[in-house]
């Protein structure tokens, strides 16, 4: 394991001691940091490692909290709920991803952003399962408190990043995440030398929805009530990729390190600027990308380029 990833894992268990040091506030702002966490790091294995510009984050973020919202409502428990969103997504993005995937560039990105638009679609028309536009409600999980389920669901998501962690971090080492990267430097090469392309971006494509999915899922049973305009916000596809980007793209720490980055910035926008915190948010990040075009990462390589040489 390298010195890189071991920081990723170090840094999510410092995020699990989060409610040591704060009441609700600490432990919603630290719910929402493992799931921007997930998200960024899920489109960073067809973003970034595979180097294919995704807009589908919101559709399988929104896909999944409705296949977890309605089992929940029908009285299936939420451990057998998560696995059956996990299992349905999957499959669902591998045989989406073998249709899609065969386009590149541009044409790739307008095409999945299309799946935003057909999910929140079907999810408005089919009002006898999923409410429609009135929105899905969602019965509590336990009687047991407010803080008590806060609690509980902070931990379910930090227990999802740390397996999204893990998966991408053996992803990078295997020969999947070989494939991705030849795949992103030269596709048609490696068609050529025997990889199989399509098979190697179908399953990334399944891996990265499937945990956005089950964010999803977590996400609606924490908050009770979900609507087609609520998890199906196109958002939810930006955000991922600007946090990639602050952080650095294709590095899982400095994907983190940009969403926690991130959600900083726009806690602490809102809070002071509540009129214009998107324009002011917005201006933040182009500078931030401007001074620091390939992540908050690349600064460590510029500290080392400015240690003195021994001669």
């Amino acid at each position: 394991m390298t010195r890189s990833n071991l920081i990723l894992l170090v840094l999510i268990a410092c995020i699990a001691a989060l409610p040591l040091f704060g009441g609700a506030y600490a432990l919603r702002l630290g719910t929402i940091a493992c799931m921007y966490a997930i998200l960024a790091l899920s489109w960073n294995i067809v973003g970034g490692l595979a180097g294919y510009p995704s807009f589908a984050t919101a559709a399988f973020f929104g896909f999944g909290a409705y296949t977890t919202g309605v089992l929940l409502a029908r009285g299936v428990p939420l451990v057998v709920a998560v696995p059956i969103t996990w299992i349905a997504s999957f499959a669902l993005a591998a045989l989406l991803g073998a249709a899609l995937l065969r386009l590149r560039g541009h044409y790739f990105a307008i095409a999945s952003l299309s799946l935003i638009e057909v999910f929140r679609e079907l999810v408005n028309n089919a009002t006898d399962l999923t409410g429609g536009g009135m929105g899905l409600n969602i019965p509590l999980s336990s009687g047991a408190g407010v803080m008590s389920d806060a609690t509980f669901f902070f931990f379910a998501m930090w227990a999802l990043l740390f397996a999204t962690a893990l998966m991408v971090i053996v992803v990078a080492g295997s020969k999947l995440g070989f494939g991705l990267g030849c795949i992103r430097q030269n596709e048609t090469a490696a068609n050529m030398i025997g990889l199989n392309a399509t098979l190697y971006k179908s399953i990334a494509f399944g891996l990265s929805a499937c945990f956005v999915s089950v964010a999803g899922g977590i996400y609606a049973a924490w908050v009770h009530y979900i609507d087609p305009s609520d998890v199906f916000d196109i958002l939810y596809s930006v955000k991922p990729i600007v946090m990639a980007l602050i952080g650095g793209l294709g590095s899982p720490l400095g994907v983190v390190v940009g969403a926690l980055v991130y959600l900083g910035l726009e806690e602490v926008v809102w809070r002071n600027y509540i009129q214009i915190h998107s324009g002011v948010l917005g201006v933040l990040i182009v500078a931030l990308l401007l001074f620091l075009p390939h992540g908050l990462m690349s600064l460590r390589d510029r500290l080392l380029s400015w240690r003195p040489k021994r001669v």
